[in-house]
């Protein structure tokens, strides 16, 4: 098979015509300059050892040089190179709470955001581990499979959003049990769920749903993202806020971090709880966590890969180039008695 890595280089080939348009038209005039002031006989006698054979060969040879330098800039790739490609590491689901709750603004620049960041941060430091995404509030629903495709998770990340789904309300449990479902691989030991909320849950079972999901060897670390002290709940129109979310008696629903029941929840599974403050902090004791697991083969698979041959050319060409030097547009010996042309005529 064969591969172009860098084909625009083609247009080089342009410069052969050119080249051969400049030879015979310096041939052509070199020609009638020479007749103006001598005729055939007197020139032949002049210069005895003028080859036109040669002019010939030395611009081969320089069109020769020219197309290989091409090809060189152009690197074709040929043949196959069987390449062994290991991919080890641990699925990773990550759930993240997309209730109205996660729209306050007591941790910069918001729960949400701060999770989506918290999340693209993780993954940014993963290698070989397949990740999946989740999204809950009232109910949870798949957003993303388990891959190894990171530029599609964090695609998948940035369109998450608090109007994505219309029941409201935090069910954990919903989205621990939905996690069971990504992790198909009965042979692998190590799991995790890490689910990045405020801690608002309104389904009491979550604790019971995540030691489920610990027998099944699901690890569960929760991040908390929010404070205790908490904030309001903005509603806004075109990025300006509007008003604050009030409950049935005109009061503003302040909403808080429950770090009671996020802490509860991991602990239930064998994980920990991890304050969701600083992204780097965050990032550095996922990352620690992660690196003790015991990691898993995904994937040991050949595949072929094309090998340059640009080198080939370069020194084809390098060749061409050297012998040019040493070509002279004069008769040799050998010439002589092959009589190319007619010259001796």
């Amino acid at each position: 098979m064969l591969q172009l890595e860098q084909e625009f280089w083609f247009w080089s080939l342009s410069l052969l015509l050119l080249m051969g348009s400049l030879f015979v038209y310096s041939s052509l005039w070199k020609k009638k300059t020479k007749r103006e002031f001598s005729s055939s006989k007197l020139l032949k006698q002049l210069s005895p050892d003028q080859s036109f054979f040669k002019s010939i060969l030395k611009l081969v040879v320089l069109l020769l040089s020219v197309v290989c330098l091409t090809f060189a800039l152009v690197n074709p790739k040929v043949g196959t190179k069987l390449s062994t490609v290991k991919r080890e590491g641990v699925d990773i689901v990550f759930a993240i709470d997309v209730s109205k709750s996660m729209l306050a603004e007591d941790i910069a620049p918001s729960r949400l955001e701060k999770a989506q960041q918290l999340t693209a941060q993780i993954i940014n430091g993963l290698v070989g581990d397949r990740v999946g995404i989740i999204a809950y509030a009232a109910k949870a629903v798949p957003q993303l499979p388990i891959t190894t495709d990171y530029a599609a998770a964090k695609m998948f990340l940035q369109n998450l959003n608090t109007d994505m789904l219309s029941s409201q309300g935090t069910a954990i449990g919903e989205a621990i049990q939905l996690s069971r479902t990504y992790f198909n691989d009965e042979a692998q030991t190590n799991r995790v769920l890490v689910i990045l909320s405020d801690g608002e849950d309104h389904n009491d079972l979550s604790v019971e749903v995540a030691e489920a999901a610990a027998k099944e060897g699901i690890k569960i670390f929760t991040i908390g993202v929010g404070t205790e002290k908490g904030g309001a709940i903005p509603i806004k129109k075109n990025g300006i806020v509007m008003r604050y979310k009030k409950d049935s008696g005109g009061e503003t629903v302040i909403t808080k971090l429950d770090k009671k029941t996020l802490s509860e929840i991991a602990k239930a599974s064998n994980g920990i709880f991890i304050e969701g403050k600083s992204t780097k902090e965050v990032t550095d004791q996922v990352g620690q966590i992660l690196n003790a697991l015991d990691k898993k083969e995904f994937e040991a698979k050949e595949f072929s890969e094309f090998k340059d041959q640009f080198q080939w050319f370069l020194g084809f060409a390098l060749f061409f180039l050297i012998l040019d030097i040493f070509l002279l547009e004069r008769k040799t010996a050998w010439l002589k008695r092959l009589n190319l042309f007619n010259e001796n005529l």
